[in-house]
């Protein structure tokens, strides 16, 4: 991690703006979908550009012959060809869900996705769940099991895209790429289902995409909002305490959430109840990180002083 203030402000700053462009994707894709553009092409303009936008900035960060490398390596493009797959499913998902008036419901994913994480960690890498943790944990499932209730079904969707961001996460932590080549990597790895895709709506006609001069801006700008958060996140993430990134990483489903009340989704009181736990476990998990965070800073003060 670079040297820097426990909460250097620029980090905060940037994390925020990170979190913040997340949980207003929602609108991008709700103004596209209004726009004419259906769902996979979102979708595949994504996969596209992307590999634009990343190859900048990978050009920019100087990176260029760890991408080669990692190219060359058949054992490390296999398992960033696995997290492209999972993350090309989550992308689906997620254009899907804001889309079609279930961005609620994707929001209660990204409410108990680092829930989910930390349970993974204990599973996968033995990891030790604390008291806050386990209760944390415990709230979610409750709220879980009330969204159940009051959607009349298991939400499916809100917990497949945390199960595919997990499982995205577990990859990625075992793979020896940076944030920014394993991006580049996979986004070449769904270039060619975009492409293809692309090329079949336009020869049947129904690209909206490359239908005006206002589609394509769509389309170029769904690339750049695809990348430039996770550059942000990159950036800030080696420069931030876990405890400060647990506070903030809760700001994009919360604006998630806001896109869906606002956009006139059904907000029925059972589901206001299980929000209501899955708040409380946010909330609990966010402490914990901070008490952990604390108390590893007073043990680092206390060996410094023997």
């Amino acid at each position: 991690m670079t040297s820097a203030t426990p909460n250097d402000p620029r980090a905060v700053g940037t994390a925020v703006a990170c979190y913040t462009l997340w949980g207003l994707l929602p609108l991008l894709f709700m103004a596209m979908a209004a726009a004419g553009f259906g769902a996979p092409e979102i979708l595949a303009h994504r996969a596209v550009w992307s590999v634009f936008v990343a190859g900048a900035v990978l050009l920019m960060a100087g990176q260029w012959g760890e991408a080669r490398q990692v190219l060359a390596s058949p054992r490390t493009l296999a398992w960033l060809a696995l997290s492209a797959l999972l993350i090309g499913t989550n992308w689906s998902l997620y254009v899907f869900a804001t889309t079609h008036h279930a961005t609620l419901e994707a929001s209660l994913g990204y409410y108990i996705n680092p829930l989910l994480n930390m349970a993974a960690g204990a599973v996968l890498f033995r990891e030790k769940i604390d008291r806050w943790s386990a209760a944390a944990i415990a709230l979610a499932a409750v709220g879980v099991a009330v969204q159940t209730v009051a959607l009349g079904h298991v939400p499916i969707i809100g917990l497949t895209l945390a199960v595919t961001f997990c499982a995205y996460a577990v990859i990625r932590k075992r793979v020896p790429a940076s944030a920014q080549t394993g991006l580049f990597v996979e986004c070449l790895v769904l270039l060619p289902i975009g492409a293809v895709f692309l090329a079949w709506l336009t020869t049947h006609g129904q690209a909206a995409g490359f239908a005006s001069p206002t589609g394509l801006a769509w389309a170029l700008f769904s690339g750049l909002a695809t990348v430039v958060p996770l550059v942000l996140f990159a950036w800030s993430a080696r420069r931030l305490p876990l405890s400060t990134i647990g506070f903030i990483q809760f700001l994009a489903p919360t604006l998630q959430f806001a896109c869906g009340v606002l956009t006139g989704e059904a907000l029925t009181p059972l589901r206001i109840v299980s929000f209501v736990f899955i708040w409380t476990g946010a909330a609990v998990f966010a402490l914990g990180a901070l008490n952990r965070s604390r108390a590893a800073r007073r043990a680092v003060a206390l060996s410094e002083t023997v």
